[in-house]
């Protein structure tokens, strides 16, 4: 798509203006409402922000990588920190079922998935975004190793990614109305792999 990137922008670390920043986000927001991820463009988002498409170029390199803010901007997911990895895996991926499914983030972020499959920009600015959620799923692994639940050697990220796909494959086949107890097995197996013995 010719809008989605420019390989000449690459100015994504220039200071934003906080007030013209909010302004954009909560124009794409509105348009995505209205117009749907397809209908989606940084056209439409510069005129209902009355800002110049060289303002968001400069601060969001593609649409892909817009998209991905107000994604993160609607996602409101606890991380429940109970003194156990394999309840805090749990209830972290029941709050996150339950996010992408009572929202329209679900159908957002699924879109990009599905885009990223054969655009470059977006396909970057997933694995930035995969990144930086894995770290922050990694901090409850991190937290389980700390309290001597998990072996040393356990490698956070790799768990993350574990949880992560899992977490995918449901949002992309549209199974997030799974039961409890279907989430809690998986849980359980990456814990059988991970966990000391005797804890």
């Amino acid at each position: 798509m010719a809008e989605d990137a420019d390989p000449a922008r690459k100015s994504i670390g220039a200071r934003r203006n906080p007030a013209s920043a909010d302004a954009i986000l909560e124009a794409a927001e509105a348009v995505l409402v209205e117009a749907g991820y397809a209908g989606f463009s940084i056209e439409a988002v510069a005129r209902r922000a009355r800002a110049g498409k060289p303002t968001i170029y400069r601060w969001w390199p593609s649409k892909a990588a817009l998209l991905l803010e107000v994604y993160q901007r609607q996602k409101r997911v606890d991380v429940p920190d109970t003194g156990r990895l394999e309840e805090d895996l749990v209830g972290f991926l029941n709050n996150l079922f339950a996010h992408w499914r009572e929202t329209s983030s679900g159908s957002v972020f699924r879109s990009l998935i599905a885009e990223a499959q054969s655009d470059d920009a977006a396909s970057a600015a997933l694995a930035d975004y995969a990144l930086g959620r894995r770290s922050h799923t990694g901090q409850m692994v991190e937290r389980a190793r700390a309290r001597g639940e998990i072996g040393a050697d356990i490698d956070a990220a790799l768990v993350a990614d574990l949880i992560a796909s899992f977490a995918w494959k449901h949002l992309l086949t549209n199974r997030l109305d799974e039961d409890e107890a279907t989430i809690r097995k998986a849980v359980h197996y990456v814990m059988r792999g991970i966990a000391v013995p005797g804890r």
